[in-house]
């Protein structure tokens, strides 16, 4: 059998009487947790979510929620998770392309989205609070328990997925149950999860990285799972007495550096920091040493992939960088032709392997076109591989600057910017410009207490570059944008000073 559950379920009866899940709604043995998921995915299936069927997404964090997911990969249905960010317009889009057989909302939001769900005859809402409120919940009390577990192949999906679509149409990642259980399975061993390890888990469920990588890790090796509803440095803090690993991203960190109580003290049984999602700042890595003792384990991954490559358990974490390739998983760098690169030459990220996706959700086209002829998977990321095999992200090929026909790679004028005195992070983009096509530009977020200006930046910063790579601008901003996951939204810095140098007549 290949689906996922019956690996987690095997670990859930093994662990029948102990407790697996800590939440903010009580404590969960492995027994309560296999109950609960037979008892939603009873719900589930009389209202229609058979095998194949997609079921969306979008609640409050809560174990209800992690419950929910798991009575999806019982059942054999397509769970679709939603960022609780999207509004009304946004939901109608991913109702309209997936076409659900239903869409799980938080009770607050049914009168915003029955209009939605009245356009799509086959999709039916239903509800479900953090606190276990909502028609679903009530089904679920009431509903005979699917006990069954639905045998599916590795290549039948188990998730679909949406891209930010911060460069057009958003596009549904199909991701499959042979996708999640080889990562899983992977990182479980690479990372050292145990049964006597304790998650705290503050990461939102509607990303891969808490739903996949830090729930799966959990479930497969019997560890137990500390769930918060939400990031807040006080309960993370708290939790750290308990825990022995801490999955986050970059802002996390960044947030518990400026907390007094943040100490080496608090962390005197977690035995794992990892950060993913958006890149770790090499100053925030070094900070965090300094403060707790511990170096933090940065990893690579994306939507379409699961991870691809970790900084090593035991070895050298070398700040940023995103460690060696996963086991099993093929990295190449390339150039535009698909031709392998020079070592520590930037080129383009490519992927193979069991960990990667089946395709985008209708859109056969698309699939096509991000991969090669030899089934490598065109990650969009550029990036360089040194001699020890560590690989290095240096940005998107979308976010490519070319300037007078000259390439700038924004990462490494962000790393000079970020040495400078008093930047706390910076953020590199490039703008029209109607003599040099494009012109580098900079957003640069200032720290506590620092007054500076972006021409003394530029400045400090002009005997370190090429004058070609120099930004034409550097904007001083009380924070740069980002989405739901901590990246920064260059598309929004872009498109915020897209008029700069044709207003100002350069």
């Amino acid at each position: 059998m290949s689906n996922l559950y019956s690996d987690f379920a095997e670990i859930f009866r093994r662990n029948a009487d102990r407790v697996l899940i800590a939440s903010e709604r009580g404590n969960f043995t492995g027994g309560q947790i296999d109950a609960a998921v037979a008892a939603y995915a009873g719900a589930l299936l009389e209202a229609g979510a058979v095998p194949g069927e997609r079921v969306a997404v979008q609640v409050e964090k809560s174990v209800d929620n992690v419950f929910l997911y798991l009575a999806c990969l019982r059942l054999g249905a397509v769970y679709l998770p939603l960022n609780l960010a999207y509004q009304p317009a946004e939901l109608a889009y991913f109702i309209g392309d997936a076409l659900p057989r239903l869409l799980i909302a938080d009770p607050a939001r049914r009168s915003d989205l029955q209009a939605i769900v009245a356009k799509s005859p086959g999709t039916q809402l239903l509800t479900l609070g953090a606190e276990g409120t909502g028609d679903l919940a009530e089904r679920a009390a009431l509903a005979t328990p699917a006990h069954s577990i639905v045998d599916r192949a590795d290549d039948d999906l188990a998730a679909i997925c949406y891209t930010s679509g911060t460069t057009g149409r958003s596009k549904g990642a199909m991701i499959t149950h042979g996708n999640l259980a080889s990562n899983a399975c992977a990182l479980v061993s690479l990372w050292g999860f145990g049964a006597s390890d304790v998650l705290l888990h503050a990461l939102p469920l509607f990303h891969i990285h808490g739903l996949f990588v830090a729930l799966h890790c959990a479930f497969l090796s019997g560890a137990k799972t500390l769930l918060l509803n939400r990031f807040a440095p006080a309960e993370v803090i708290a939790g750290l007495g308990e825990a022995t690993v801490m999955m986050g991203v970059p802002t996390f960190y960044t947030r518990l550096l400026v907390e007094p109580a943040f100490d080496a003290g608090c962390c005197g049984s977690i035995r794992l920091f990892i950060s993913g999602s958006a890149p770790l700042l090499a100053d925030t890595f070094q900070e965090f040493e300094q403060r707790t003792g511990h170096r933090i384990l940065e990893r690579y991954g994306m939507t379409e992939t699961g991870m691809i490559s970790s900084n090593p358990l035991t070895g050298q974490r070398r700040p940023a960088t995103v460690g060696l390739p996963l086991p099993g998983v093929g990295v190449r760098i390339v150039d535009g032709d698909g031709e392998a690169v020079a070592r520590d030459a930037v080129g383009m990220v490519e992927v193979r392997g069991a960990n990667v996706f089946k395709g985008y959700w209708n859109m056969p086209e698309k699939t096509a076109a991000e991969f090669r002829r030899d089934g490598f998977f065109m990650t969009g990321d550029l990036g360089t591989i040194d001699g020890d095999g560590y690989l290095r992200i240096v940005g998107r090929a979308k976010d490519l600057v070319i300037t007078g026909g000259l390439n700038v790679y924004p990462k490494e004028i962000e790393d000079a910017i970020d040495a400078l005195p008093g930047v706390a992070e910076s953020a590199v983009f490039g703008v029209p410009h109607p003599d040099f096509g494009e012109a580098v530009a900079a957003a640069v977020t200032l720290r506590p207490g620092i007054a500076v200006d972006g021409q003394a930046l530029l400045t400090a910063l002009r005997p370190q570059l090429a004058a070609f790579k120099l930004p034409k601008r550097i904007y001083v901003v009380d924070e740069l944008p980002r989405n739901a996951m901590s990246k920064v939204q260059k598309a929004v810095l872009r498109d915020r000073y897209r008029d700069a140098f044709r207003i100002s007549g350069l």
